[in-house]
């Protein structure tokens, strides 16, 4: 037999009356309207007085009111659009990224296959067109100085010599083959003789003469000489360095020329 189970309701909790806390709202509410009578009065009576200086009081109060609420939705504008732009750059930053690696696969597999022509202008040297290297500098410029190399490599017995300088050359000034087949890319620095090629010169040509020209023999040609940090990093890269000297000995022939230095340098 089941016997029904009668629930006992909770007997509901009422708020304890407080005479103290009362007391005090009655107070705090008595000095808030004293104060605005007081206030009320003020106005009233400086309307009275001064009419203009009332109208002028009003006015500013209303403006610094709605420039307080203009203020507090601009701050809000403003930190919306700070989010957004910081989403923005973000987003720019992925794309940049990936673009840039995307471009670095690109040229990896141009460069295992064949040599990438660079953009500039190129000028192919047949027979006496270039001019020789002259014995004084100042009748040279750095095209010139690129034309009298492409020149010496034809008298060496180069075949398929290009000058390839310019825009977007990735470093290549000169190209040309071998007499015994070999592909050599010269880099030419027209340098005067306190201004030596440095070890930064040397790494941008070194980023690009073997992996995109597929360089056998990469060579720096200059006028003046290398600093001992482009030195070094040339002999760890296996970059020939041909300096003023070298050079001078190349063109009278009591020199050798670059493939050659190639050959004998350890």
């Amino acid at each position: 037999m089941t016997i029904p189970v009668r629930r006992i309701r909770r007997a509901e909790r009422r708020p304890r009356f407080d005479l103290r806390s009362t007391t005090m709202f009655f107070v705090l509410l008595a000095i808030i309207l004293c104060v605005l009578a007081f206030v009320a009065r003020t106005a009233a009576s400086m309307v009275e007085r001064r009419p203009l200086w009332a109208a002028v009081l009003a006015v500013l109060g209303v403006a610094a009111a709605l420039q307080f609420r203009s203020g507090r939705r601009r701050f809000s504008a403003w930190r919306y659009a700070r989010r957004a732009a910081r989403a923005l750059e973000e987003a720019a930053d992925t794309a940049s990224d990936s673009l840039r690696a995307a471009e670095d696969a690109e040229a990896c597999t141009t460069g295992a296959g064949a040599p990438v022509e660079p953009s500039g202008s190129t000028v192919t040297v047949a027979g006496s067109t270039a001019p020789l290297l002259a014995a004084d500098r100042a009748e040279l410029d750095p095209d010139g100085f690129e034309h009298a190399v492409a020149e010496l490599c034809v008298r060496s017995d180069c075949r398929d010599v290009e000058v390839v300088g310019g825009a977007g050359d990735l470093g290549a000034d000169v190209v040309a083959v071998t007499p015994d087949g070999r592909r050599v890319v010269i880099q030419c620095k027209y340098y005067a003789d306190g201004n030596k090629v440095g070890s930064q010169d040397m790494q941008r040509f070194g980023g690009t003469c073997f992996t995109i020209h597929e360089a056998d023999v990469a060579a720096v040609v200059t006028t003046s000489d290398f600093t001992e940090p482009a030195l070094e990093y040339a002999r760890q890269c296996g970059i020939v360095c041909v300096n003023g000297d070298d050079l001078r000995a190349w063109h009278l022939g009591t020199g050798h020329s670059p493939w050659h230095l190639a050959d004998i340098e350890p």
